[in-house]
């Protein structure tokens, strides 16, 4: 039985929301495929930046995700793949969820707004990068349509990765 998604919203980041990326993803949990714990205030604030001028020049970024009561839970979007390895110049689809939300069904009702979004914008496809270990990232992957393509390991630390792909 599928169950209904929640109501979420996308907006382009503000300078606002790298201070509340930096409070709602300072958890063990949720940083455990992302080096383990948050990254500086200084990070969140380069990389809300840094979105916001993807969102101007190709239409797309990693966009904050609103709840309900337009509450900063996480992000979600797309950007050009930043590693020297891997999918190199491919669109990357991600997300980043703080822990009190997980497991209702945010990520894949903002995952499939992005998914229109960067279609809209002319890409012809997308890759998730994933952590072999991450169950719930993978499991989104798969509701999405994405198709596992490829099984790597990560430069630095050596781990197992999954490379998911989808096409229209």
């Amino acid at each position: 039985m599928n169950r209904a998604l929640p109501v979420v919203r996308l907006r382009v980041p503000t300078d606002e929301d790298a201070v509340t990326w930096h409070r709602v993803f300072d958890d063990p949990d949720v940083m455990e495929f992302h080096g383990g714990r948050s990254a500086e205030l200084s990070a969140y604030e380069e990389l809300t930046a840094r979105q916001r001028r993807h969102d101007a020049e190709r239409g797309f970024c990693l966009w904050t995700m609103l709840d309900r009561d337009d509450r900063v839970i996480g992000f979600t979007g797309a950007q050009p793949w930043p590693q020297e390895w891997g999918p190199k110049g491919e669109i990357e689809i991600g997300w980043r969820l703080g822990r009190e939300h997980w497991g209702q069904g945010y990520v894949t009702a903002a995952a499939q707004m992005t998914l229109e979004r960067v279609r809209a914008a002319g890409v012809p496809g997308v890759v998730a990068m994933v952590d072999a270990r991450n169950a719930r990232s993978i499991a989104v992957t798969e509701r999405l349509g994405m198709r596992l393509a490829e099984v790597f390991t990560t430069p630095e630390p050596k781990r197992e990765g999954r490379c998911y792909r989808l096409a229209w």
